[in-house]
Formats: C-alpha cells, structure tokens, sequence
C-alpha cells in the first residue's frame, strides 16, 4: 500500500473518531456581520469552521465548550447558515430597536432596585449592541444575573406603560433627595436646561431621562434580550470615584436577531487573537515585566518581521527615506511640541540623566521634525517624505488593557510629509495608493474612509485650512473612493482622513489615518527657501498605515482566525516522517526548502497520527509526509490544510510550487 493510499486511511479513521477536521479547499469568508452593525448588514458564518464542525470539536478555550454535530450532513449545515442570514438592525437604522433597548436598560435598573434595595443607580445609556446600567452596589455575580433577568421578565409581562413627566429643576431635586440617590443628583447638576424630563415605568420606579422609550414594557420581546456580563466601571471614568457595577445586556426586536447576534459573538470569541496568540505561541503579555507589554516569540516575531520587510520595501518604491530616532528625548522637546501641556496624562513619568529632565516619546512627529531641521531646505527639495517604525510609550490604566489591541508600548508605522501648499493633493493621493497596497496584501478591500473638517478651536487662516481640506476631497475623489464628511471633526491642527478596514466579520477596525499639521511647523519654526530666496513654512502631512503593528496584528489574527495565509505563516511546511527511519531524510528535505526561502521544519518523536493531529491544530499549511517509498523516490506526499491531498511531488516540485505560491500570495 502507497503511503497516500494509508494517508487516506488513517484520515478516515481520523475524521470518523472526529479528531481531525476535514481539508476544505474553501476560501475564508468574508462575512458582513459587524460588531457596529452597520444598517441592513447581512448575517454569514464562515463556512469553513462549520464544515469542520461535522467531523469534530471545534478547539475552543474553557470558557467556550466545544461544539459537536455529531449527525449532521453538509446540506444541513447549510439549511442552518441559511436559517441566520438575516438583516439584522442597528439603532441607526431601527428607532424600534433604539427604544428596546433604552427601556431595556431603565427595566433592569428597576429590576436589580427591586432585588437590592441598597443599590444606587446612576446612568443606564443604550449601545451599539444592547444596552448598560451602573450601580453602586456589592459585587454582582454570574448568579445574580440570572435572578435580575428573571425579575425583568416579570416587569416586562405585566405590561407597565412609560411614562414622560417634566418638572421644575427644584421638583426633581427634591424627589432624588427623597428616594436618596446621590449620583441622580450629580447628573441632574450636570443638566443645563432648566425643564427636567422624568420617565416612569408606571407608578413604581423612574429616572431622569430624556427617551426615547417603548410605550409600555410588553413592547420588550423577552426571549430577545439576554444579560451578558457584569464588569467593575468607575464613575465618570474616574479611578479616584467609587467603582461601580456595570450590568452589559443585549436587545433585539425578535429572537431570530438574538440568536444570530450570540452565533456571531460565539465566531468572534473563536477567533479572540489573546487565546490563538497562546495556542500558536505568537506573543504573551509577561506580567513579571509589566502589563501591556509585549513579548513576541519566534513565530510571532517572524510573522512581524515580514510585514515590517513588506513595509520597508513598499515605502522606498514610494520614494520614502527610512530613519531611526531614539526612544528619550529632553523635556525641553516635549514642551516646544506641546506634548507636555497638553498629552501629559498619557506620558510617564519623567527621569534624570545627569540632573536633566528626560521622557519615553509618546510620539514620534518631533523626531522626524528635528531631522528636517538639520540642514536649510530649497523648495526645489519638496516634498521630502521620511518613515519609521518607531516605538512608543503611552501610559494606560491597568484595567482598559486589552491584548494587543490597549498596550504600553507599540510600535507606529509612523511618516511625515513636508511639502508645499501646491503638492498637498498629490501627496494625498500618493499616501492613498500606498494604503491600498499595503492593506490590500492581506486582503482588506473593504474601507471606511471620513474626512474631517475644521473646528470651532483651530490654529491656522481659513485660507490654508479651506485648501488642505478641497486638496484632501480631490485626492479622495480621484481615488475613487466614497467617503463622509464630519463637519467640524478634525484636529485643532488640520483636517484629516480616517480610514477604518472590514475584517472577516464585517467588523470596523480604526486603522490608517493622514492629517495635514499647520501647527507642529510653527512649533518647530521649520521653514525652506522659495523661489525668491525668502523663508516660508513647508505644510506637514502625518500619517499612518497599518497604525500600531500590535494592534494591526491583533486584527489580523483574528481576521484569519489563526489560519494566516502561506505567505505569511510562520511555518510553510512541517516534514513528517512516519518512523525515525525516515528522519535523516526528512532533514535533507527541510535544509533544501530552508535554502530556497521557505520557513520548513521537520516534527517527529510521536505516532503520524498525533503528528498530523498536531500540525492541524498550530494551523500549518502544509505537511509533506515522508515513508520508506518516498525515501526510495526523492519525492514526499503533501497535504495541504485548505486544499487536501495534493499528491506525491519531487522535491523540486514540490520547492517550486511552494515558492510559486508565496510569490504570488496564494495558498497551494
């Protein structure tokens, strides 16, 4: 019997005892559900995870019980995505759905009143997803939301209509007074108007409020809303005011909208990059140095080391000089930038070499600043583009750390533009394009792109600020691309362009930006000579691609749930031999392919079943199984995890259709 032939077998077996998934040639979706829920969006599950589901558990953490389908076909399985494709509304798009959940969150607050007396309240808003409420209260468990949904349940079937009441701002003082609720008070000081608007839910509970809200509680479909989580939330976001306990809920209209919003929060929590970045031992988080700091192990060091080698290449095709600029800088710099006046709170704290002031750089603009302004500049210069991958330090309260998305340290692929008012368009338009390419390597081409315009408070003529702003719009409709304006949204130094990417969900994510700077040049009294040999001040434009690497490879694991493509996977191929025969071949196959470029490795010591069990479950691309015959022929017989059997290749060929697909960034 071949080697394929017992490969096949001992897939069989494996599939049946449902230990390994299935090879699915598949692409990974693209589905549109957002976690934003933008209007009309279109519910789809990546196929993909749902046919491996047939044949076994889903690798999951302890919190995620593993999900089997034990008798399930495909076309079932199919019956069941069909049965979740649904426009799901948002409260944009559903005002409906808007006073759902506002009323969900005034519900609850009189739900847990009921159940706990003691218990203040304080501000209950609706959210993207659902809704919230704060109370000061004792530690909120698990349990105890199950009891709070209960009592909802009850409030909700009896039917109580709300109310919209407006007193005196004496009338309402006197009646918080009455019922004792200090933060009520807080609010109602924080209020401007002097007519205060109540709600009630019938003649048992209220709330300063300004709704909207449904007309009575049975409006509330109960089988659509659940109770999600309990987290600790300081008042006004406050570490020195009380924590309190934040209820999160979510509402629907229906509970079709329900289940498919908890089927999407299930894919969601499948693909969270801090569990994959664990399981692949990407990176980790050692609290022993410190939180939100990040230690990237060799695959996730690799995996970084191409995107920033892509990064380069493309920035010097596009005409940028690369630079390196210290991690410190005197005070003095900080203080000329305006960083110290105005960003202090998230820089650390200061240290002294040699009883002077230095700071971690929570930016790099003055770096690059101080580069232009180490020689005199002719316009015949412009524009003059520099890059960097630089570090930097920003300090963030221990509780909004989040992975790699909230950290300390990060790395920006930070650029400055220095120009003149005539070339700003162009240099737009050319940042544009190279957003696009980058981006578009890792298969984001769907954008959300607004432009910002001038505020009330702003440095710079309406002249300058009325050109950058018709100079951006032009870029952006050469490009092509749709966009929305935000009146009044942009920096206090210049309009700017924000670009949010579409994930594998539909998910938003923040990540390019460009703004034009009149501000830092004044600063800095950066200038060039003219063509008339007088000094004038060049135009800045800042920008960014990917953002912060971290949080950009955050994203990107969980775009691709781990399974990153064989470009950019940090192992391409694992040798397998199926006894230790077979090794010191193994190893002259491994040397080969090492020699041409590709990341191979050779896995032995176990049984080939755990060996293929394991390569599947650290998502590896490509194994190449070698037995006495392969051995005998110079060949081995590859499997690819997206494409399944590919059959016995020589070595050559098997080098070369690998290095055929990395140069074109496809899977083999």
């Amino acid at each position: 019997m071949s080697i394929l032939h017992r490969m096949a077998t001992l897939h069989a077996l494996l599939y049946s005892s449902r230990l390994l998934p299935k090879p699915t040639s598949l692409p990974l979706p693209n589905p549109s559900l957002s976690l934003r829920f933008p209007p009309k969006r279109l519910v789809s599950f990546p196929k993909r995870q749902e046919v491996k589901r047939i044949h076994g558990a889903v690798a999951t953490d302890s919190a995620q019980p593993a999900v089997e389908l034990q008798n399930d076909t495909v076309q079932d399985i199919q019956k069941q995505e069909e049965a979740v494709k649904l426009v799901l509304p948002t409260n944009e798009s559903s005002e409906k759905l808007l006073k759902i959940r506002h009323t969900c969150a005034h519900v609850m607050a009189m739900a847990v009143q009921k159940l706990y007396p003691e218990a203040k309240v304080t501000i209950g808003p609706w959210i993207e997803n659902g809704f919230y409420y704060d109370f000061d209260t004792e530690p909120l468990t698990d349990k105890d939301l199950k009891r709070i949904k209960k009592e909802m349940d009850r409030i909700i079937k009896r039917n109580l209509p709300l109310v919209r009441e407006e007193v005196s701002r004496d009338e309402a003082q006197r009646r918080i007074m009455a019922i004792n609720e200090p933060y009520k008070m807080e609010i109602l000081d924080s209020i401007k108007e002097d007519l205060i608007t109540i709600y009630h839910i019938g003649n048992e509970w209220w709330d300063l409020c300004a709704g909207p809200h449904v007309e009575t509680t049975g409006k509330i479909n109960k089988k659509a809303v659940e109770l999600e989580s309990v987290a600790g939330a300081y008042w006004r976001g406050d570490e020195t005011k009380p924590m309190l306990q934040r209820i999160y809920g979510t509402a629907w209209e229906n509970e079709e909208q329900l289940r498919a919003y908890l089927h999407f929060k299930e894919e969601a929590k499948r693909r969270d990059h801090r569990r994959i970045g664990q399981d692949l031992d990407l990176f980790s988080i050692q609290e022993e140095a410190g939180g939100g700091l990040v230690f990237w192990h060799p695959k996730g060091a690799i995996i970084r080391h191409i995107i920033e080698d892509s990064w380069r290449k493309m920035h010097i095709e596009h005409g940028y000089d690369l630079l390196y600029t210290p991690h410190v800088a005197r005070v003095d710099l900080w203080k000329i930038s305006g960083h110290l006046d105005f960003y202090k709170e998230n820089m650390y704290d200061q240290m002294e070499i040699e009883d002077e002031p230095y700071q971690l750089r929570p930016m790099n603009c003055p770096y690059h600043i101080l580069v232009y302004k180490r020689k005199l500049h002719s316009y015949r210069d412009f524009p003059i583009r520099v890059a960097e991958l630089g570090t930097v330090y920003r300090y963030e309260l221990s509780g909004s750390l989040h992975g790699l998305f909230r950290v300390r340290g990060f790395t920006q692929d930070d650029a400055h533009i220095f120009c003149l008012e005539d070339q700003i368009k162009d240099e737009i338009r050319g940042v544009l394009d190279l957003t696009e390419e980058i981006l578009f390597q890792f298969g984001f081409s769907k954008y959300e792109v607004n432009l910002s315009t001038k505020p009330e408070k702003a440095v710079g003529g309406d002249d300058i600020w009325e050109k950058a702003t018709i100079a951006l719009k032009d870029a952006l409709d050469d490009k092509g691309w749709s966009y929305q304006i935000d009146e009044g949204g942009g920096a206090f130094y210049g309009p700017k362009i924000d670009l949010k990417i579409e994930d594998a969900l539909g998910r938003k994510w923040q990540c390019s930006t460009i703004q034009v700077d009149f501000n830092l040049p004044n600063r800095f009294d950066i200038t060039y000579v003219d063509s008339n040999s007088e000094k004038r001040r060049p135009i800045m434009i800042h920008r960014a691609v990917l953002g912060s690497l971290e949080r950009f490879l955050g994203v990107l694991i969980e775009h691709y749930a781990g399974d990153f493509p064989l470009w950019l996977t940090p192992i391409q191929a694992r040798i397998l031999p199926v006894t230790d025969t077979q090794l010191g071949y193994c190893k002259e196959v491994s040397s080969k392919l090492k020699a041409n470029g590709i990341r191979a490795e050779v896995c032995h010591g176990e049984r080939l079943p755990k060996l293929i069990r394991n390569a599947e479950k650290q998502k590896i691309p490509l194994m190449a199984v070698v037995g006495p015959k392969e051995v005998e022929t110079h060949s081995v017989t590859v499997r690819s995890r997206f494409g399944g059997e590919l059959g016995t290749m020589k070595i050559d060929e098997f080098n070369s259709s690998m290095e055929q697909a990395i140069k074109n960034r496809s899977s083999l």
